[in-house]
C-alpha cells in the first residue's frame, strides 16, 4: 500500500484564496458594488448550522467510512423559492424518515441523514445561454441566481437573490430541526405510515414484512415496561443538510474561524460537495472546499481518471481524516460496471478513509418521446444494484446512497409500483432542473434496496 497524503497542502489557503483561480459556473453580475453590498450583508448574518453540529456529523460519517452505519443522502435536484411551503417540507421529512427506517432494517445499522435542501439552490448548466426562437438569453442557474421565466429581466443574475436564498434556507432549516427534535419522525410514527404504504404496494411481502417486524420489537418492549415513546432514540432524529458548494462568495460569507479548533467551518450547511463539472485540480472550488473543516464531497462521473481522483483525496483530505470525504458515484447503469471498479480499486489500494455512495440519478436521465427529460426507476435501481456488487466483489465499502426527490406527488420518472407512463408525465411534472423520483417511488426504492441487501448480508 503506498500513501500519498501531503501534509503540506492545506498551506498557504486564505478565505478568499479561491477568487485568484479560474472559476466555472458562475453568473455574470450587471453591478460589482450590488453583489459586494449583498456579500457584506450575508457575512453579517448569523450562520445557518454549528460548528458542533458539524463536528458530530463528521464522527457519524466516521462511522459510515468503517462500515457501521450507512448515508441517505437525498432532496431536491435545485430546490425552489416557489415550491418553499410547510407540506412540502413536512412531506419531505416524512418521506426521508420512512426511507431510514426501510434501510435500517434491511442493514441492520444505524442510518446518517443528510438532506439536499435548506440551501440547494444554485444549478450548474451545461450551456450559459438558452434560446427559445429568435430570443435568447442567460441560462437559468437555480433561484439563488435568476428567475426560471424566460424573460430578460427574470434571467439576469440578481444579488438580492442571495438574500433572499439565505432567508428560505433559515426557515426551511429551522422547521426540520422542529420536525426532527420534537417527535414528528418517532419511530412508532414512521412505521404506522410505512404500514399504510406497503397497503398500497402491489408486492406488499418486503414491505408488510419489515413493519411488522418492528411492532412485534415495539410490542415487546412495552410488555418489558419499557416507555419507548419517552426514550429519545425512539422519538427524536439527526438531520443534516447539504448542497453544492457553487456560488463560493456566498460560502465564502458563511465561512468562520474557529479558535476552539483552530480551522475554518462553512456555516452555510453541515456538508458541501463538488459537482461534476467543477472538481478541476488548480482551479477555485477545490481551493476554497481544501480549506475548511466540514465533511465534504465530490462527484465522481465517467471523466474522472484514477490518478486524478488520488490527487483530489491527497489535496482535499492530507490527513486522511475518517468522515471528512464522500466520493458520490455518478456512472449511469450502462457504465458503472466498466468504470467504478478500477477507481474503487485505486482509493481501496492507497489506503483512503473515504465513504462511497452512490448517486443513481444522473447518469440515467433520458429524454421521453414526448419531449420530457426522465428518469427509469428500474435504470436508478439497476445502477444501485451494480454499486453495491461491485463494493462487494472487490472488499471496498458500500456507504451510502444520494438521491433526487421530494415528498410531493410528483410525476417526473418513469415507472415504479405507480407504472407512472410517458402518458403521465405532463401531469404533475414540477421540477426546475432535473426529474425526481416522487414520495412513493422513494420509499419504494428504499425498500427494495433494503431487500436486496438484506438477502445478500444474509448469505
Amino acid at each position: 500500500m503506498t500513501n500519498t497524503f501531503n501534509a503540506n497542502s492545506q498551506l498557504n489557503w486564505q478565505l478568499d484564496s479561491w477568487r485568484k483561480l479560474p472559476i466555472k459556473q458562475q453568473p455574470q453580475y450587471s453591478s460589482d458594488l450590488d453583489l459586494a453590498k449583498a456579500e457584506a450583508q450575508l457575512a453579517n448574518f448569523p450562520p445557518l448550522v454549528s460548528i458542533d453540529e458539524i463536528e458530530k456529523l463528521k464522527n457519524e460519517l466516521g462511522a459510515v467510512s468503517r462500515g457501521e452505519a450507512f448515508l441517505l443522502q437525498g432532496g431536491d435536484c435545485a430546490e425552489s423559492f416557489i415550491e418553499f411551503s410547510h407540506n412540502n417540507l413536512k412531506n419531505y421529512f416524512r418521506t426521508i424518515m420512512q426511507m431510514t427506517i426501510a434501510l435500517m432494517y434491511g442493514l441492520k445499522k444505524p442510518v446518517v441523514k443528510v438532506g439536499r435542501i435548506a440551501g440547494q439552490y444554485a444549478k450548474p448548466r451545461s450551456q450559459g445561454d438558452e434560446t427559445i426562437g429568435d430570443t435568447t438569453l442567460p441560462a437559468y442557474r437555480g433561484d439563488i441566481v435568476n428567475g426560471i421565466e424566460f424573460e430578460n429581466n427574470s434571467r439576469q443574475a440578481n444579488p438580492q437573490r442571495l438574500i433572499d436564498a439565505y432567508f428560505y434556507s433559515s426557515a426551511s432549516l429551522n422547521f426540520l430541526r422542529s420536525l426532527a427534535l420534537g417527535g414528528y419522525g418517532n419511530l412508532d410514527k414512521v412505521n404506522k405510515w410505512n404500514e399504510e404504504f406497503s397497503h398500497n404496494l402491489n408486492s406488499r411481502k418486503h414491505s408488510e414484512e419489515v413493519t411488522s417486524k418492528i411492532n412485534d420489537i415495539l410490542s415487546f418492549m412495552k410488555s418489558c415496561g419499557i416507555d419507548y415513546k419517552s426514550m429519545p432514540q425512539f422519538t427524536t432524529a439527526s438531520f443534516y443538510t447539504s448542497h453544492e458548494a457553487l456560488l463560493l462568495n456566498y460560502e465564502q460569507a458563511f465561512t468562520r474561524f474557529s479558535k476552539d479548533h483552530q480551522k475554518f467551518y462553512d456555516l452555510s450547511a453541515h456538508l458541501l460537495w463538488i459537482g461534476d463539472r467543477t472538481r478541476t485540480i488548480g482551479e477555485a472550488h477545490v481551493e476554497f472546499m481544501r480549506g475548511i473543516a466540514n465533511p465534504i464531497a465530490f462527484k465522481v462521473g465517467p471523466s474522472l481518471n484514477e490518478n486524478d481522483l488520488l490527487k483530489l483525496l491527497d489535496i482535499l483530505n492530507p490527513n486522511n481524516e475518517e468522515g471528512r470525504i464522500t466520493l458520490i458515484s455518478r456512472m449511469g447503469k450502462d457504465q458503472i460496471h466498466k468504470i467504478l471498479p478500477n477507481l474503487v480499486r485505486a482509493v481501496k489500494n492507497n489506503g483512503n478513509k473515504v465513504i462511497w455512495a452512490c448517486d443513481p440519478m444522473h447518469g440515467n436521465t433520458i429524454k421521453s418521446s414526448n419531449g420530457f427529460k426522465t428518469r427509469k426507476f428500474e435504470d436508478i435501481l439497476s445502477e444501485v444494484k451494480s454499486f453495491f456488487q461491485i463494493h462487494h466483489e472487490i472488499g471496498s465499502i458500500a456507504g451510502g446512497v444520494h438521491f433526487e426527490l421530494t415528498g410531493q406527488d410528483v410525476t417526473e420518472c418513469l415507472g415504479g409500483n405507480q407504472q407512472i407512463s410517458e402518458l403521465n408525465l405532463s401531469d404533475r411534472y414540477h421540477t426546475h432542473c432535473d426529474p425526481r423520483l416522487n414520495s412513493s417511488q422513494s420509499i419504494e426504492m428504499a425498500f427494495t434496496i433494503a431487500h436486496e441487501l438484506a438477502n445478500s448480508i444474509q448469505k
